[in-house]
């Protein structure tokens, strides 16, 4: 895994405020526009490795699902944090919530 951008994804991630979200692919995008590397599966790749110490739960699928094998505690975190969801509770509304870097 490359260093440096494992490093860009995993400050990236710790800029996202409480209550907001980013798509793995938009998380993708604002480091690559920087570093001109990397994609979904590889910020997924840096998620998965390095990312527990920076808040992961914000991290979701363009769906806005949250990641597999961890929902309850994501979900504790998001709406902890009074993250906007679906009305069936099920996702994080991309549309209210999301958050790219200005």
């Amino acid at each position: 895994m490359d260093d440096e951008y494992a490093e860009a994804v995993l400050a990236l991630v710790e800029q996202i405020p409480p209550g907001r979200a980013m798509s793995y692919g938009a998380i993708a995008d604002a480091v690559g526009a920087r570093l001109g590397r990397g994609g979904p599966r590889q910020v997924g790749a840096v998620m998965s490795t390095l990312g527990g110490a920076v808040p992961w739960w914000r991290v979701v699928t363009v769906t806005g699902r949250v990641p597999p094998g961890h929902e309850r505690r994501a979900y504790r975190e998001l709406i902890a944090e009074g993250t906007p969801m679906t009305a069936d509770g099920s996702r994080v509304d991309l549309r209210r919530a999301g958050w790219y870097p200005q």
